[in-house]
């Protein structure tokens, strides 16, 4: 097969509707999802091939750290995913219908499940020397790979029939981006460069309306937490054309952002003072401040291994949402909501608004929209939502990391407010 291109290389939000790169692969039939899916494990190899590089061992050995699973567990989980729901499970037509425990067969891998399945191997256990080496775990994952597209032929041409295909498809996405943000984490120089910086605009002004979010069952794969539909009135607003910029978040900390109770919730004040080494910048900034407008020189951060001086118009990025809400309260702004976020993403694409750099913090918390329903496959991950609802933050956008077919403005995750691992950022409304 061949290698796919680095990772943060695609550009835009959107491909044709007949492209693996369109966000429109939610609704694939069967000859795409075959062409994406091939695609999707490609890069997953390519990304494989990329650690190695930079480790110079084919063992991928990286330091452990709490948290974080490493690069070979990873990409096995990958196969074994797309193999327990494809493969093995013999209610697999069912599609969101399906039971959340299945009738399975036996796995390819006599040892797939101890070695693969989260639910049976503890997270330390991952790092063990004993699972299998690089060789292995790409035989596998092209042994998965056949298995599946040759199920897919015999699929049937409806959203049940197709719903695990597409899950695997999307899942193995989110694992790729996921072994770039462990690298970045890690301090692996995986070649992804610094993205130029874009040129910064007014913010923007949009009319009151109605807006209804969320997907209905007929419009294609969809995660849980985006299922179901809340339809609201929405007042005008003032929204940011771009995520806050390090020229921006510099003059936060200049002003002594991060010593200003005041600033800071309960729970962000809390947070503050769990940080070991006291917190004066988002997570991998080395040094901070002296904010110069229009200077890209306040901002030294770690990216991939190595130290760059980031420009003062990209995004800050690495943001926790405790820091994003702190910031709005200094700035005297407050966070976008999701459907403010969502409204300019549709509606003001032409007139400035950029999205897809970081992936952006939404005020409020995750809820159930009417009309949700669980899925059979995330509960007891960290994908599922309900344990999330009403504590787990809303996440909206896109970062350089995603792949282009998951660049949907309708796209909808969700993290804890303190996580600060991805590529995370965030934009303001005027009170």
């Amino acid at each position: 097969m061949p290698s796919s291109p680095p990772s943060g290389t695609p550009s835009g939000t959107a491909g044709s509707s007949h492209s693996i790169d369109s966000p429109d692969m939610r609704r694939a039939g069967r000859e795409l999802l075959s062409l994406a899916l091939i695609d999707a494990r490609n890069h997953t190899l390519h990304l494989l091939s990329l650690y190695e590089q930079a480790l110079g061992s084919a063992a991928l050995a990286v330091p452990y750290q709490d948290g974080i699973d490493p690069p070979l567990w990873l990409a096995g989980h990958i196969g074994w995913f797309s193999e327990w729901w494809i493969a093995r499970n013999t209610q697999r037509a069912f599609g969101p219908d399906c039971p959340v425990r299945p009738t399975r067969l036996a796995p390819i891998e006599p040892q797939a499940d101890a070695w693969w399945n989260p639910a049976q191997i503890d997270p330390a256990a991952r790092w063990s020397p004993e699972l299998p080496d690089l060789a292995q775990t790409k035989a596998y994952l092209l042994e998965t790979l056949e298995s599946t597209l040759e199920l897919l032929e015999h699929a049937a041409e409806t959203d049940a029939g197709l719903y695990f295909y597409r899950l695997a498809l999307f899942h193995e996405d989110l694992r790729g981006e996921q072994l770039i943000e462990m690298a970045q984490t890690l301090g692996v120089p995986l070649g992804v460069e610094v993205r130029p910086a874009p040129v910064e605009r007014e913010a923007l002004l949009l009319p009151a309306g109605q807006w209804t979010l969320g997907l209905d069952d007929d419009e294609g794969f969809a995660f849980a937490q985006e299922r179901g539909r809340s339809t609201l009135e929405v007042p005008e607003f003032e929204i940011d054309a771009q995520p806050v910029t390090w020229n921006q978040y510099v003059e936060f900390v200049d002003d002594g952002g991060y010593d200003r109770e005041v600033l800071w919730s309960p729970g962000g004040r809390a947070w503050l003072a769990a940080q070991v080494e006291g917190r004066r910048g988002p997570r991998h900034v080395e040094q901070i401040g002296a904010a110069r407008r229009g200077s890209g020189g306040s901002v030294l951060q770690q990216h991939f291994g190595r130290t760059v001086r980031a420009a003062g118009n990209q995004s800050a990025v690495h943001v926790s949402w405790w820091e994003a809400d702190a910031w709005a309260r200094w700035a005297g702004r407050r966070l976008a909501t999701e459907v403010e976020w969502e409204i300019a993403a549709h509606q003001a694409a032409r007139r400035g608004f950029r999205w897809a750099d970081v992936h952006e913090w939404t005020a409020g918390t995750l809820q159930p929209w009417p009309g949700f329903r669980a899925d059979p496959w995330s509960a007891g991950t960290v994908f599922d939502p309900e344990p999330a609802f009403g504590q787990a933050r809303v996440l909206r956008g896109a970062s350089f990391a995603t792949r282009a077919r998951l660049r949907s403005p309708k796209r909808r995750g969700f993290a804890w407010p303190e996580r600060d691992d991805g590529f995370f950022g965030f934009r303001t409304c005027a009170i």
